[in-house]
């Protein structure tokens, strides 16, 4: 078995950061000033990497934009596998996911700043560069809710078409969530509580049987 030196692993380590590193600037500076105006310079001279390295690293703007979507994507996609792994009742836990999902993108979008804009206009975009993020959010899903029907808490017929529903309708509700058009005015414990209901109704075993 081939094994990596310990130089080998450093310089890893080290083009790892720098790769970081240049997103993370990236990420402010189109926060602050929108993507259109931020030029591949700008990143370069805020990072005190050159353009060379910038480079070496992203062939374009656009390059290094979806990069910081990922990223993004990937603070979430943790965010909500730690809500995943927690020990709650299956229903409790799917309520949860929902929400984590929805406060995650929408805390992403408000630090983001200027970039809110872009990511609105150019969702299409997104949407392919969070392809990854939704076949782990799919999974996360599809493992709530087959723990429900063998706890005998849920009822379904069809897990797949189950899971696509409930991701659409999730995705549906991103932008009025970020926002604050969902439920204008009402307490956010009460639309946990409504939320909640309508998945009892849905998938109990209670009201489908």
């Amino acid at each position: 078995m081939h094994k990596i030196t310990p130089y080998i692993q450093i310089k890893e380590m080290a083009v790892e950061k720098t790769r970081n590193k240049l997103i993370e600037v990236a990420r402010m500076l189109f926060a602050k000033n929108g993507i259109e105006e931020t030029t591949m310079n700008d990143i370069a001279l805020a990072s005190g990497k050159g353009r060379r390295t910038l480079y070496t690293y992203f062939k374009s703007k656009e390059d290094i934009y979806d990069a910081v979507v990922q990223d993004e994507l990937e603070l979430m996609a943790k965010k909500m596998s730690e809500v995943a792994q927690q020990d709650m009742d299956p229903e409790d836990k799917l309520v949860a996911l929902i929400y984590a999902h929805l406060t995650a993108i929408k805390e992403v979008v408000q630090r983001n700043g200027n970039i809110r804009a872009e990511f609105f206009r150019d969702i299409w975009r997104v949407s392919l560069i969070r392809q990854r993020f939704d076949r782990n959010e799919k999974i996360l899903l599809t493992t709530i809710l087959s723990e429900g029907v063998e706890k005998g808490q849920f009822e379904i017929d069809d897990l797949s078409l189950m899971v696509d529903i409930i991701r659409y309708s999730v995705r549906g509700m991103e932008v009025p969530f970020i926002y604050g058009r969902i439920a204008d005015g009402m307490p956010k414990g009460m639309i946990r509580g409504v939320v909640h209901k309508i998945i009892h109704r849905s998938l109990s075993k209670k009201y489908n049987s």
